[in-house]
């Protein structure tokens, strides 16, 4: 039997109103439930009432009552510091969206990479050990997505799904769609981008440029972006769909339209004139939305990834509303 749980609001959460963020944390709980809890004082924040529309700030002790604990697999939004404890299992099984016999589809957190490379001692490759079937079979990446970058993750659990998956990638036959927050506003509201682009060694590691068709090593990258709501000419928020899959391919087209991603190490250029918004963590706003791909064995799988708690804080900083989005998909 479930008790009550007395959980820290984390600075992630700043400015999170009660509702948004019993929805991050207990995405299985009610409207209806949530506002009954509210109503008769089960819920509390440093032992007082509040409404679905009070702000959290870092450090408060939100009371939640058994009702609304019961209703959640695991606790919270995962994040790359929320699992850092975690055994490998347990934090996947946290990040699962969809599963059945022949694929996963993970909800990856910022910060965490998909593969191994230089100074990374975990990441999803390494971790998916701990879903070896009972064949001995291990669960195979089909496409990756930057470190840095939060959201939609597919994975085959078996070599002919594996298969599969990769074919419908290399011959995209999949939608995928992203969503970010960027520097300024693009002249146009929507658009398509189509560039070449060519890896190059810097002192910082490997980055991506626009290069001329015909350069050694370039490839056509296409990508097509909305302009989904804006704050005034500062910053808007974008959704973005990659029609080819090449390494940082979205950093390098928002850069491109000079409205570079927020919080972007690589790609936004250091500006005197523009200041970081307070309130914004420095951390780089892009998450993997969805993705609609064929099932290896029929139909289509259609799924969503909630936003990573410090998108959740900018959009409530900024007033965007994640249905003004949805309602056009």
């Amino acid at each position: 039997m479930a008790s009550v749980e007395q959980i820290n609001v984390d600075s992630d959460e700043a400015g999170m109103r009660v509702d948004r963020w019993f929805k991050a944390h207990y995405p299985d709980l009610a409207f209806g439930a949530l506002q009954k809890l509210l109503r008769t004082g089960q819920v509390r924040v440093d032992g007082g009432r509040v409404k679905a529309d009070t702000r959290l700030e870092p450090g408060q002790t939100v009371r939640v009552p058994p009702m609304a604990a019961e209703t959640a697999a695991a606790r919270g939004p995962v994040t790359a510091k929320t699992i850092r404890n975690d055994s490998d299992d347990n934090a996947l099984k946290r990040m699962i969206l969809f599963e059945d016999k022949k694929v996963l589809v993970f909800n990856k957190p910022a910060g965490l990479a998909v593969q191994g490379g230089s100074g990374i001692v975990r990441h999803i490759d390494g971790m998916l050990e701990a879903f070896r079937n009972a064949k001995g079979e291990k669960p195979r990446l089909v496409h990756r997505i930057d470190r840095d970058t939060s959201g939609i993750l597919v994975v085959a659990r078996t070599r002919g799904a594996a298969q599969k998956l990769t074919t419908s990638f290399r011959e995209r036959d999949t939608k995928k769609t992203y969503w970010a927050l960027v520097k300024g506003v693009p002249k146009k509201r929507e658009g398509r981008i189509s560039t070449w682009l060519v890896k190059e060694q810097t002192p910082d590691g490997d980055r991506m440029r626009i290069a001329k068709h015909g350069e050694p090593g370039a490839d056509h990258a296409v990508t097509d972006y909305r302009v989904v709501e804006s704050a005034g000419q500062r910053m808007s928020w974008l959704e973005m769909e990659p029609v080819t899959g090449r390494t940082h391919q979205l950093r390098v087209h928002a850069a491109y339209m000079d409205c570079p991603i927020v919080g972007d190490p690589k790609y936004f250029e250091d500006d005197s004139n523009w200041e970081f918004p307070g309130g914004i963590q420095k951390k780089l706003h892009l998450h993997a939305r969805r993705i609609i791909i064929p099932h290896p064995d029929g139909g289509v799988i259609n799924v969503t990834a909630p936003l990573p708690p410090h998108m959740v804080q900018s959009w409530n900083l900024l007033g965007f509303k994640e249905t003004n989005a949805d309602m056009e998909d």
